[in-house]
């Protein structure tokens, strides 16, 4: 289906991951009544990664929400094709952003000057989101040569452990509970004309070379339905632990009680 939005603003947080997920998830085998009974998540293997991404998009989409009325933030922005996006754009006075949102909740994530490493494993995120401003750099100033260049920023959300070495060269590496703090403290680079012009030219969906291969009101629906079902899943696998705990408790308590018996007549 063509991609048909008179503003990038129709695009929604996380929306190019969902397209992923639901695409994955829709390949996955259903699952059988005993396994959603007793707490299999929704999610095939596959798909729990897109998930989870996509929650993290989610959680930054709502930080930015609440910036004050002077930053624009757009969602899911098509790089070079309809399934590589740049997470987040923000443009307001203090300069333009891509915000690449990442998500290890129980990792240990390390950065350094020129590498970022997540359990002793390095990972290429900052050199992609050099990429990723970069690209939206040379796009701008295709129209607007003398705007600064745009940077690039790594947000982590809800990190197990994030240590930053050494600040990198170029990529700002983030909590995503500081990236509201940060943005509106900013020293001002554009003027407001400035943040306007760019705003509008990077909102018109005729300056991306990529649009989406889905509409995203085809998106807003099937999506969010699954939040409910995979909370809901944990809660299922803890009430069997608890139940299985209890059994284990009541059968050796019984163990006991013969024990004592047989001991008292002895």
């Amino acid at each position: 289906m063509a991609f048909d939005s008179a503003t990038m603003q129709g695009s929604f947080e996380a929306q190019s991951v969902d397209e992923q997920l639901l695409r994955v998830q829709g390949c996955a085998p259903r699952r059988p009544l005993f396994a959603r009974f007793f707490g299999r998540p929704p999610l095939g293997v596959d798909s729990m990664s897109w998930y989870r991404g996509a929650e993290g998009e989610i959680v930054v989409g709502t930080i930015l929400a609440s910036l004050p009325p002077e930053w624009t933030a757009l969602h899911a922005v098509p790089i070079d094709c309809p399934n590589a996006a740049t997470d987040h754009l923000v443009i307001g006075p203090g300069g333009i952003f891509t915000i690449t949102t990442k998500r290890h909740p129980i990792h240990d994530i390390r950065v350094a000057r020129d590498s970022l490493q997540i359990d002793g494993e390095s990972v290429p995120y900052l050199r992609n989101a050099e990429y990723e401003a970069e690209r939206i750099t040379n796009l701008v100033r295709e129209r607007m040569p003398l705007v600064a260049p745009v940077q690039p920023v790594l947000v982590f959300v809800e990190p197990g452990l994030l240590t930053i070495e050494q600040k990198p060269q170029q990529v700002k590496v983030l909590d995503a509970q500081d990236l509201r703090r940060w943005l509106v403290r900013l020293h001002p680079v554009l003027s407001a004309g400035e943040v306007q012009e760019v705003a509008d030219l990077l909102d018109s969906p005729n300056v991306w070379r990529a649009l989406p291969d889905t509409p995203p009101d085809d998106l807003r629906e099937p999506f969010p339905a699954l939040y409910p079902r995979v909370p809901s899943v944990g809660r299922r696998r803890m009430l069997w632990g608890l139940i299985a705990a209890a059994g284990t408790a009541l059968a050796g308590y019984a163990v006991f009680q013969l024990v004592q018996a047989a001991l008292a007549t002895a």
